[in-house]
């Protein structure tokens, strides 16, 4: 005579069990797969990283002094918080014309327009459209290298500064920014640009990276060798990640 063990029944009875579209216990939670899954966890990770660097440029702003003048007559000075109007007004091409906040808005588009992108190429995937996934790809690749170049251009300037320059303490005429002067207000101001937006480009770079890396291996087939897409899914999460982790950075630094 034959016996069936506790452990079979229990085991036969839960296969049985109807799916809630809830974690019942298996592999994937809430439908997502153990990639997606590690990846939301890393995201959110670095938006306690980026929240904090944020959080500490607030804090440090608000114990430094505030302009209390004209916008017309501001003038750049360590004793006060400089308006971001006046220190990010220039434009490549436009010497001498001051477009407050216009080439930074420029690069915000770009990045904008880099998630639209990211979203077709994730949504080619669904369809299997190589082609497709190949153009959109690309597309999001050059929106990225663009905006890191536009960043290296507004570093370059940050860094050398107005010809104008800043009459410091000593009695000397300082251009520019680095670590330890800074033309256009105190030090910290210029620590924490080149800290938050240098983090933030430095994601930027790694998204694009992976993106050349899809790229690469979308064309080779490689995934419709897997028969799936996924991994250009879990990049486009992380680039959407760092386009709006740079609304943050821009509403903080730029606009505040």
């Amino acid at each position: 005579m034959s016996t069936i063990s506790t452990t079979q029944v229990i085991s036969d009875s839960a296969l049985d069990k109807p799916r809630t579209g809830t974690w019942d216990g298996g592999n994937e939670p809430f439908k997502a797969s153990y990639g997606k899954l590690m990846m939301w966890f890393f995201l959110l990770s670095d938006a306690f990283t980026f929240a904090a660097f944020l959080t500490t440029y607030g804090l440090i702003r608000h114990r430094h002094g505030v302009y209390e003048g004209t916008a017309e007559a501001f003038k750049f000075s360590s004793n006060y918080w400089p308006i971001p109007e006046k220190v990010f007004d220039a434009f490549p091409g436009l010497h001498g014309m001051h477009l407050p906040l216009g080439f930074v808005a420029l690069m915000t588009m770009i990045l904008i327009f880099s998630s639209v992108t990211m979203v077709l190429a994730v949504e080619a995937g669904h369809r299997f459209d190589k082609k497709d996934v190949q153009k959109w790809l690309l597309w999001t690749i050059l929106f990225g290298a663009t905006f890191l170049s536009c960043q290296a251009w507004e570093w370059s300037h940050f860094i050398h500064g107005t010809e104008e320059g800043t009459l410091m303490n000593d009695g000397t005429v300082f251009h520019g920014a680095n670590l330890a002067m800074n033309q256009y207000g105190p030090v910290l101001f210029a620590d924490l640009f080149f800290f938050i937006t240098g983090f933030h480009g430095t994601h930027v770079f790694s998204g694009v990276c992976l993106l050349i890396w899809a790229f690469i291996a979308t064309t080779n087939g490689t995934f419709e060798k897997r028969g799936h897409y996924e991994m250009v899914e879990k990049i486009g999460l992380y680039w959407h990640f760092v386009d709006l982790v740079w609304v943050f950075v821009f509403t903080f630094f730029y606009l505040v």
